[in-house]
């Protein structure tokens, strides 16, 4: 259940690179869920089989609003994966996987997230369960890289 990589490579092209700079990032946030409790949605997650996907991001980020919309909303769209979001500048309230209160900035900045988009894939025990795909320059690859380390985390929930 995964959407095609020529799909996704397509997707990445100059042109879907120049329509997603005109876009309003407000339509483009609401394509994955915001973080809230990342415990309970890690334990939603792995009682569906799936490691907890964390996508790092930054408002008005075009390289963001790429991997949100071409990779991981129609990820999210088919079942595939289980994703929040986290805001790297936003002072918005989230529950950690400890059940202590922080804020997305925060919490990201603890991760030692610098760059944006960053994904994060979370499996037992909150622990990462595959390495974290940072950045999105390299559109040709992205799929592949994505594809990877999802297969990597599904791997290791064992």
């Amino acid at each position: 259940m995964s959407v095609d990589p020529l799909r996704r490579r397509l997707a990445l092209s100059p042109l879907a690179l120049g329509l997603a700079w005109g876009a309003a990032p407000a339509a483009h946030a609401a394509a994955l869920p915001a973080a809230q409790s990342l415990g309970s949605e890690l334990a939603q997650a792995l009682r569906a089989g799936k490691p907890l996907v964390v996508m790092a991001s930054l408002d008005g980020c075009p390289y963001c609003r790429l991997v949100r919309d071409n990779y991981l909303a129609p990820l999210l769209r088919e079942g595939a994966i289980a994703v929040v979001q986290l805001d790297m500048q936003s002072a918005e309230a989230v529950t950690g996987f400890d059940g202590a209160r922080s804020t997305h900035q925060a919490m990201l900045r603890g991760w030692s997230v610098k760059v944006a988009p960053t994904l994060l894939f979370f499996g037992k025990g909150a622990r990462e369960a595959a390495p974290r795909l940072e950045g999105a320059s390299i559109p040709d690859f992205y799929g592949a890289y994505l594809d990877e380390r999802l297969r990597t985390a599904r791997r290791a929930l064992g």
